[in-house]
C-alpha cells in the first residue's frame, strides 16, 4: 500500500504505460527501463562475465551516475552564484546611475539658480565649486549606501545569497564524501570479512588435504609393510584354529618374551581347549625375499615366539623364494606356502596349517609311533591334489561356458585333499592315544 501510494516519476515512454520509477525514501524502483547505450551495454556484459551479478552492475552504475550529476550540482550552484552578482552589481549599477542623474538634475536647477542675470560672480569658479561639492557629496552617498549593513547596501544580499550557496554546497560536498567514506568502510568490513571467511575455508581445506594426504601415505605405508594382506591372513588362520581347537593371536605389532617384534600370527596348539601342545609361527609378505632373508625371517620369529615350527606365506606364487617350492619342508621346521593375496583363506594355507601341525606333533614326542612314511606319502598325495585342483581353478578363470564338469572335478580334488588332511591327523592321534 505504501509503495502505491508515492508518486511516480515518468521516463520517456511513461506515457504508454511501460515505464515508471517511484522513489520510495532510500531506494528506486524502476519498471520496464530499456537503456540503448553501446557503452552501457559492454560493461554489464563485462562485469558478468567476470562473475558479477548483472543487476549489481546496473546497481553500482545509477550509484555512480547519481553522484556524478549530485557533484555536477555543485559547478550548477557557482554559476548561480555568479549570475547572483551580476544581478546585484547590475542593481546597484543602476542605483548609481539614478544616484548620478538625481544629483546630475540638482546640479543643473543650482547652476541655473547661481547663474542668474542679476549675478556678477566668476562663471568658471562657481561652476568648479559646483562640481566639487556635488562630486562629494555623491562620493558620500556612494561610500555610505556601500557600507550599511541593512538591506539598503545592495551587496549585502548578494554576500548573503553567496554566503548560503556556498555553505550548501560545502554542506552537501560534506555529506557526499561522509556517505562515500562510510560506504568504503562497509566495502572494506565486508571484503576483510570475506578475506577472513576465504582464510578458515582455505586452512580448513589444507588441513583435510593433509590429513588425507597423511591418511593415503599411512595406507600406503601399510601396504608396503604388508599390513593388508597380513591383516587378512591373521583372520584367515583364525577360523582355521578355532575349528580345531587351537588358539590364534594376532602379534605383527607386539613384542615378544624373547625380543622384537617378529612373528606375524602364533598358534598354540589345543589352547582352545586345555594346555598347548605346541607352537607355530607364521609370517605373511608380500613382497619377495631371498632365500637367506626369508631363513633368517623365520629363525628369528621361532626364536622369539618360542615356536617349533615356522611357515611363510607369500601373496602368490611369485614371491615364494627363488630356488625354494611351495608346500615343501625345509630344515625340518619351515615350510613355504603361496596363497591368493586377495583371499588367502583358501585350501592351499588350511594344508600347510596342518602339516605343521603334524610336524610339532611329532616334534613334541619322539617317542609317539607315528608312521612318518605314511604321513610323508600322505602329505605328498595331498600336495599332488592341491596343485591338480590349483591347475583346475585356473583353467576355469574367464570361462562361462561347459564348466559343471571341471567344477565337479576340482570339487573332488579338494575333497581327496581334505582326506589327505584327514588321514595325518588320524595317524598323529593314533599315535598319541593309549595303547598304540
Amino acid at each position: 500500500m505504501e509503495a502505491s501510494e508515492k508518486p511516480q516519476l515518468p521516463l520517456d515512454g511513461a506515457g504508454s504505460g511501460q515505464v515508471s520509477i517511484r522513489a520510495l525514501e532510500d531506494r528506486l524502483v524502476i519498471e520496464c527501463l530499456e537503456v540503448i547505450d553501446e557503452l552501457a551495454s559492454r560493461v554489464v556484459r563485462d562485469q558478468a562475465a567476470q562473475k558479477r551479478a548483472p543487476a549489481e552492475t546496473v546497481r553500482k552504475a545509477i550509484e555512480i551516475g547519481a553522484r556524478i550529476i549530485d557533484s555536477e550540482s555543485v559547478a550548477t550552484n557557482v554559476d548561480l552564484v555568479k549570475r547572483e552578482l551580476q544581478g546585484g552589481l547590475g542593481e546597484l549599477n543602476r542605483e548609481l546611475s539614478e544616484t548620478l542623474e538625481g544629483g546630475s538634475r540638482e546640479l543643473a536647477e543650482r547652476i541655473a539658480e547661481s547663474f542668474g542675470t542679476d549675478r556678477a560672480d566668476s562663471v568658471q569658479q562657481q561652476i568648479r565649486r559646483l562640481v566639487d561639492d556635488a562630486t562629494e557629496q555623491q562620493r558620500l552617498a556612494l561610500v555610505k549606501l556601500l557600507s550599511a549593513e541593512d538591506g539598503s547596501n545592495p551587496l549585502v544580499a548578494v554576500q548573503a545569497r553567496m554566503g548560503r550557496t556556498v555553505l550548501e554546497a560545502e554542506e552537501r560536498h560534506r555529506q557526499e564524501m561522509a556517505r562515500l567514506r562510510e560506504g568504503h568502510a562497509n566495502e572494506a568490513r565486508t571484503m576483510q570479512r570475506e578475506v577472513a571467511a576465504l582464510r578458515e575455508n582455505l586452512a580448513r581445506l589444507l588441513e583435510r588435504q593433509q590429513a588425507e594426504e597423511q591418511l593415503a601415505e599411512a595406507e600406503e605405508a601399510g601396504t608396503r609393510k604388508g599390513r593388508s594382506f597380513e591383516d587378512k591372513v591373521d583372520a584367515a588362520l583364525e577360523r582355521i584354529a578355532g575349528a580345531r581347537g587351537d588358539a590364534s593371536a594376532h602379534t605383527g605389532g607386539e613384542g615378544a618374551e624373547g625380543g622384537g617384534k617378529k612373528g606375524d600370527t602364533l598358534i598354540e596348539l589345543g589352547a582352545a581347549e586345555g594346555p598347548t601342545m605346541g607352537r607355530i609361527v607364521l609370517e605373511a609378505k608380500d613382497k619377495k625375499l631371498s632365500k637367506n632373508d626369508a631363513w633368517r625371517e623365520l629363525n628369528e620369529a621361532m626364536a622369539a615366539r618360542a615356536a617349533a615350527y615356522a611357515v611363510l606365506v607369500v601373496a602368490g606364487e611369485e614371491r615364494v623364494p627363488a630356488g625354494r617350492e611351495t608346500l615343501t619342508e625345509y630344515e625340518g621346521n619351515k615350510l613355504i606356502v603361496a596363497v591368493d593375496r586377495d583371499e588367502p583363506d583358501g585350501l592351499a594355507l588350511e594344508v600347510a596349517y596342518r602339516l605343521a601341525a603334524a610336524r610339532v606333533a611329532m616334534i613334541r614326542d619322539r617317542d609317539l609311533t607315528v608312521d612318518a612314511g605314511a604321513v610323508r606319502d600322505a602329505a605328498e598325495e595331498a600336495l599332488t591334489c592341491l596343485k591338480q585342483a590349483q591347475a583346475i581353478r585356473a583353467s576355469l578363470t574367464g570361462i562361462n561356458t561347459s564348466s559343471d564338469k571341471a567344477r565337479s572335478s576340482l570339487d573332488e580334488m579338494v575333497e581327496a585333499v581334505r582326506a589327505k588332511l584327514e588321514r595325518i591327523d588320524s595317524l598323529v592321534e593314533a599315535a598319541d592315544s593309549p595303547g598304540q
